[in-house]
């Protein structure tokens, strides 16, 4: 059985030249985005996923905004309003070494090299140079974990365990 991953839900058109806009749940927009690419719509209700070839995107505030071949304009693209933009597991591709998608980091179990447990990783911020991790530690408060090999060590998706050597302050 094929696995899907959500890539971004359209949540409006904008325009009159059938561009939808998303709101972007995915690890790479720029790679996912690129022309040519096929997305698959999924809506509300149906058991029919539809492929759609991407023929532009380009970013506006804080959504991607795609256009899709075939689907030209205004009134085409209205029906996608609330749908999912999803892709095959097939279509994930291979990583460089030390990147993950975030499917693999969320629900690791944060330890130090010491072994002490630190928590869970329930959510990934993306605020510029380096991911941040955000774990829900044990006494149920969130720690910012920043991406940098001076803090994670050791990454191991299969075990789901990240190992961390922490700095001064950043587990208080």
């Amino acid at each position: 059985m094929e696995k899907w991953f959500n890539v971004g839900k359209i949540v409006n058109t904008h325009g009159i030249r059938g561009e939808v806009r998303v709101i972007s749940r995915t690890d790479f927009p720029d790679e996912r985005y690129k022309t040519g690419n096929v997305l698959y719509l999924f809506m509300p209700g149906e058991t029919e996923e539809k492929p759609l070839v991407i023929t532009s995107h380009r970013k506006h505030k804080s959504f991607d905004l795609l256009t899709f071949e075939g689907f030209e304009g205004l009134n085409m693209v209205e029906p996608f309003k609330g749908g999912l933009l999803k892709i095959k597991e097939s279509q994930l591709g291979e990583l460089n070494e030390g990147e993950y998608y975030f499917h693999e980091i969320i629900g690791c179990v944060v330890k130090t090299v010491d072994e002490e447990e630190i928590g869970k990783v329930t959510e990934i911020l993306t605020p510029g140079a380096n991911d941040v991790w955000v774990v829900k530690g044990k006494n149920g408060k969130d720690c910012y974990i920043p991406y940098i090999e001076q803090i994670v060590k050791k990454v191991d998706v299969k075990e789901k365990q990240i190992f961390i050597e922490p700095m001064e302050g950043l587990l208080s």
